[in-house]
């Protein structure tokens, strides 16, 4: 299934809880997030209905994710139900690890295929302090149940954060000298509870390459950059999204844990998908999928001589009015089908919470309908969270 920017979109991630046992830092407060009722999130019949129904418009791989979706409770239940849909090629889960003990192996005997665990330190006391309520030892008991279980190569997540684990990269990179686990670290984002976070918190994915210069590159796997040390039987991952074009390789689309199509986990459109049925309810994905729902960059309507990059009614994620036009030479129509020039590409200076100096670098690419078509984020926050930036002022390269 191809959607409007001509990406195969063949990758769904499921959310089946907003609840985590865990509280770390840069992804909830201390207070965790509000219990929805029983009957505001989806139930185990409705998650498999909506995900067979993406299946139906192209998807191949699915994986569960929350909050922490250990904690919801039926977990093997509705892997056996989503194992069951043919077309499935693959089903994986995203996980902190910790209920692993006790869960890996009747997840692997429902006919999950594999597991990415969250793992930011390997340190006891830097562990509990990131997640406020959790221990290292439970994680190291989860990861041994896995393998135990028959969890092959297992991916591990590192979240990159200045001044916090970056004196652990080469210890997390020796870790696949002996194991075929990857190691994998991701950019820090400047979302939710860190957009506030020191700039020195925010790493680009590079500096992984400097600290560890012995890795070698090696065939890259989705978003993933990957690497490899000189006779490791595992490999070291790169995630992206901000120092890197990260959008043009996506293939994902996203359901919340109430039931709503996201073509972007950062975005804010969404299609709600619950209480539809049959094909209605697939006419409903495909059709989101086709029109690029979360599609970042929008032309809009206004006085001559500009475009608007962002709704100007829309609030950046520190609250402020979003900004920001394109030059004259470059207005659009309204609907209109325009072409960059190949040799002028477009540089945003961006000002977001947490970031003095990130830049949005456009390669030139088609524009219709108001979107950026296949456009590379070369240096810069995501793509899909150009909309809800503030302070964006055009420059030219």
């Amino acid at each position: 299934m191809l959607d409007a920017c001509g990406r195969t979109i063949d990758y769904l991630r499921l959310s089946v809880t907003d609840l985590c046992n865990y509280r770390c830092r840069y992804c909830m407060p201390s207070e965790g997030v509000e219990k929805r009722a029983h009957g505001d999130i989806l139930s185990l019949e409705e998650l498999a209905e909506i995900a067979e129904a993406t299946v139906a418009c192209g998807v191949k791989k699915i994986r569960l994710t929350g909050g922490e979706p250990l904690v919801r409770r039926g977990l093997p239940d509705l892997c056996r139900m989503l194992r069951a849909i043919p077309g499935v090629e693959e089903l994986c889960l995203t996980t902190n690890g910790s209920l692993l003990p006790q869960l890996a192996k009747p997840l692997r005997e429902a006919g999950l295929d594999r597991l990415n665990i969250s793992l930011d330190t390997l340190r006891p006391d830097r562990f509990a302090a990131m997640t406020r309520l959790g221990t290292l030892q439970d994680v190291l008991d989860g990861i041994a149940a896995a393998e135990a279980a028959g969890f092959e190569s297992l991916k591990f997540d590192t979240v990159l954060i200045g001044g916090f684990n970056d004196d652990e990269i080469a210890d997390f990179a020796a870790l696949t000298l002996d194991r075929p686990w990857e190691m994998r670290f991701i950019e820090l984002m400047p979302m939710g509870p860190c957009a506030s976070w020191d700039k020195g918190c925010f790493l680009p994915g590079e500096t992984v390459l400097e600290r560890v210069p012995e890795l070698a590159p090696i065939e890259a796997q989705g978003v993933a950059r990957r690497y490899q040390l000189p006779g490791a039987l595992g490999t070291v991952g790169l995630i992206s999204p901000v120092s890197h074009d990260f959008c043009a390789d996506c293939r994902r689309i996203r359901v919340t844990a109430d039931g709503k199509l996201k073509g972007c986990l950062h975005s804010r459109e969404e299609i709600p998908l619950r209480g539809l049925h049959g094909e209605a309810l697939t006419d409903a994905v495909r059709q989101a999928v086709r029109q690029n729902i979360g599609a970042a960059v929008q032309t809009l309507p206004d006085g001559p001589g500009q475009q608007q990059l962002a709704d100007p009614g829309s609030k950046g994620i520190d609250g402020h009015d979003a900004a920001g036009v394109l030059p004259p030479s470059l207005r659009l129509h309204d609907g209109g089908r325009h072409a960059f020039p190949q040799e002028a590409p477009l540089r945003f200076a961006v000002k977001s919470v947490g970031l003095a100096h990130p830049q949005l670098v456009f390669q030139p690419r088609l524009v219709e309908k108001g979107h950026i078509q296949r456009a590379g984020v070369v240096h810069g926050p995501h793509l899909h969270q150009i909309h809800a930036l503030a302070d964006v002022r055009q420059l030219w390269l």
